[in-house]
């Protein structure tokens, strides 16, 4: 068997906080789960064993490794996720609920979601705006619109 390239060594200090985080039940799954991965990896366990001693992937286990040895005990916790950037500030959803509370067009009863992202576009809040999106800022309120 191949010597393993990132080899854990926990120092005393390490491996009661480790011992602590995992008997407590304050701290979400993952980190947990990412604890106990390298408490066994410090008692010697293989990898294999300790797939089927957690339950987890071999990926979660190579990879918690690799962030051990590379950033300490910092690869217990979460690392941000990639995703879309708001469409608008907090500034301009209060200006589109506003908009939301104010009288329909004429020739209309009541704003549709479709005619609040053109208003949007129109006031120049943003560039492009899906009614999609209208309705997520306006569930976040607690207004009823009927």
């Amino acid at each position: 068997m191949p010597k393993k390239k990132y080899i854990i060594d926990l120092s005393a200090d390490e491996r009661e906080q480790l011992s602590q985080l995992v008997r407590r039940g304050k701290h979400s799954s993952r980190k947990v789960t990412r604890a106990r991965i390298l408490l066994l990896a410090a008692d010697g366990s293989t990898d294999e064993q300790i797939v089927a001693a957690l339950g987890c992937g071999i990926n979660t286990v190579e990879r918690t490794r690799r962030r051990f040895v590379e950033a300490g005990l910092a690869c217990l916790n979460e690392r941000p996720r990639r995703g879309q950037a708001r469409k608008l500030t907090g500034t301009q959803e209060a200006h589109l609920i506003a908009v939301a509370c104010s009288t329909p067009p004429t020739g209309r009863a009541r704003w549709t979601l479709s005619l609040l992202a053109d208003k949007v576009v129109e006031l120049k809040f943003a560039s492009s705006i899906t009614r999609e999106t209208v309705r997520q800022v306006l569930k976040k309120t607690n207004s009823s619109r009927g």
